[in-house]
């Protein structure tokens, strides 16, 4: 029974004073029995237990009694909230500082006793006021400062120094003393030590070393703009980003640099969340084509790229320097990728942030982009004007294809009206089998043919990108946290992405539920298109490109006037009831030897938006 055994061990602590290790023995197997145990913990509490394992902390003159007595007080604090709020006092806070100002005092005792502060302070703001108001917070930050030697210490394996593991639970209980709940007094105290936090990330990119420095340089700049702004002014922000960049670097042959340029990337972020101007500092480091080269990699988890994409988005909210970057390394197409292909809400938000940015893009982007380009060599300024000609026309193959699915939508509501008639159409097909290679019989076959009131088929929304219901008007704002939440509720049964459907994995029926899967692809398509299209086409060479895109418009609407009534109708137009899917019809196209003018643009569109897919993918 748990409550003998700690009556038990009770008495044995009370009745073997004189023997150390029989004490330390006893404490080893109370806190066994109340990790994690809250009940045990509680009860232990009730019968005075705690009470006298905190006596026996200070009274005892053996150091190995003290250390078990600390760690057992530390486990059941831990365990129980009630014996924390207990223990709690500012008495307890003065003797851990007396055992950690005494020279005499065992590097193992003093990391006890930062331990007991640790869970002391952890989620409870009263414990935060009293390691301030006792100047305990002060002892901790010397710690910080002086216990720490990178160049003579064993940092990793089973022998590792225990001055580090001192200053490494040292590290530990900083960050509770500012964070959860948020402590800006403890914050504003604890910016004092960032120049020597900056001086070892500049000396030293040891995991060990770097991961404890980011989590309380992370927690003390967050949400507060006077602790952001003085990191910055001493350079700090220019350090994270040579630590990043190095790190990204070696992230292509290790795994832990990955892993350990995450954490950097996300404490970079904090330092610029509630100040983007900041984030100007990051363009001349490259910092976003960095970010965006460490989102490639395969192996980050959902919760690793969510906070990639948050900090490219607090780098380009503002700065026109990191949009311009985040274009010219083909940013823009892996985000319409993140948003159309993830079924993470939190992931979908983070990649709108990111396009919500760059809707503010404005002709100043180009200049800007223009102005910097005159300070490149031969082969830069060639490489960035070859991607903004390929951007360039990867938007107007996009306002093209959005051209022709408008028309297609147009006649959608016609086809249901004539169902039946289309049912009707489908026994007539199957029972005449046409052959495209037979031009005479194709001809006859054509003018027998009943001639349906639309010109496109309902196929032909496979063949292209799906419709998008409505182009917002140029001013509309966009609230970009409903988009992203509608998006996510419509994708969540798409069960293909954009990339899938280009490259024609696509489901074989079309059944019933066949439509009903096909309009689910077709959302989450719409919503790259969405952004392809309204945000981003308005703002690249607006004087030159508009015009040309009007002619060519005009061009091809008197062209497909002209030659409606004169054209043939081609296999695509008399398809209208078999089961076919977009690999199948797009083949039956091409072996179609009299394609009208309708299809022939649209299977020559698609032909050119697939090349660019392949080449965005290949750039990626």
């Amino acid at each position: 029974d748990m409550r003998t055994d700690l009556n038990l061990l009770l008495e044995c602590l009370k009745y073997q004073m004189d023997c150390p290790l029989s004490q330390k023995e006893a404490l080893i197997t109370i806190y066994s029995i109340c990790q994690q145990n809250s009940e045990a913990s509680e009860y232990f509490r009730e019968i005075g237990g705690l009470m006298f394992i905190n006596d026996l902390a200070k009274s005892s003159v053996h150091d190995i009694v003290k250390e078990a007595a600390l760690f057992t007080l530390g486990i059941i604090i831990e365990s129980n909230v009630y014996c924390q709020q207990t223990l709690c006092t500012s008495a307890l806070f003065e003797d851990l500082i007396l055992f950690l100002i005494k020279k005499d005092s065992a590097v193992n005792l003093k990391r006890m006793s930062v331990y007991v502060i640790l869970v002391l302070v952890s989620n409870n703001k009263n414990g935060q006021t009293y390691v301030r108001d006792t100047g305990c917070i002060s002892l901790l930050l010397q710690l910080f400062r002086k216990t720490l030697c990178t160049s003579e210490k064993n940092l990793s394996g089973e022998n590792t120094d225990p001055s580090y593991q001192l200053w490494s639970s040292v590290c530990s209980t900083l960050c509770a003393c500012v964070n959860n709940p948020q402590n800006e007094d403890n914050q504003n105290i604890c910016c004092s030590v960032f120049p020597y936090a900056k001086e070892w990330l500049e000396s030293c990119t040891e995991p060990e070393i770097v991961r404890p420095i980011c989590s309380f340089l992370g927690l003390t700049v967050a949400n507060n703009s006077y602790v952001q702004k003085y990191f910055v002014s001493i350079g700090g922000l220019d350090t994270l980003a040579k630590v990043l960049l190095e790190l990204t670097h070696d992230s292509c042959l290790s795994h832990s640099s990955m892993k350990l340029a995450v954490v950097v990337t996300k404490t970079l972020d904090a330092c610029i969340a509630n100040n983007s101007a900041m984030s100007v500092v990051l363009a001349k480091y490259h910092t976003v084509s960095e970010l965006l080269k460490l989102l490639s990699n395969e192996t980050l988890s959902t919760g690793e790229k969510i906070s990639i994409i948050l900090a490219i988005g607090h780098c380009t909210e503002v700065c026109e320097e990191n949009q311009c970057e985040l274009l010219q390394n083909n940013g823009l197409p892996l985000m319409i990728q993140v948003l159309t292909e993830s079924q993470d809400e939190e992931l979908i938000k983070a990649a709108t942030f990111v396009l919500q940015n760059c809707k503010q893009m404005t002709e100043q982007l180009s200049l800007k982009s223009y102005a910097n380009s005159l300070n490149m060599n031969n082969g830069e300024e060639l490489d960035v004007r070859v991607r903004k000609r390929c951007l360039q026309e990867y938007w107007k193959e996009a306002e093209e294809i959005l051209h022709r699915i408008n028309s297609i939508e147009k006649e959608h509501d016609e086809e249901r009206v004539q169902g039946e008639t289309f049912v009707a159409n489908s026994e007539v097909l199957r029972s005449h089998e046409v052959n495209p290679a037979d031009p005479k019989k194709y001809t006859e076959r054509t003018h027998k043919e009943v001639c349906c009131p639309q010109m496109t088929s309902k196929l032909n929304n496979q063949v292209l990108a799906p419709s998008v219901t409505s182009a917002p008007q140029k001013d509309e704002t966009v609230n970009s946290m409903d988009a992203a939440s509608t998006r996510q509720t419509e994708q969540r049964n798409i069960p293909c992405s954009v990339t899938e459907l280009q490259t024609d994995n696509v489901p074989q029926s079309h059944s019933a539920n066949g439509k009903t899967a096909c309009g689910k692809n077709q959302t989450a398509l719409q919503a790259g298109l969405y952004f392809l299209v309204t945000f981003f086409l308005p703002h690249l060479d607006q004087h030159s490109f508009f015009t040309e895109k009007t002619e060519r418009v005009k061009s091809t609407s008197a062209i497909s006037s002209s030659h409606k009534t004169a054209d043939l109708r081609c296999l695509g137009c008399t398809a209208g009831g078999l089961s076919l899917n977009s690999k199948t019809f797009t083949k039956m196209l091409q072996n179609c030897l009299h394609r009208c003018e309708h299809h022939r643009v649209i299977l020559e569109a698609e032909e050119r938006y697939r090349r660019k897919l392949r080449k965005v993918a290949a750039g990626n």
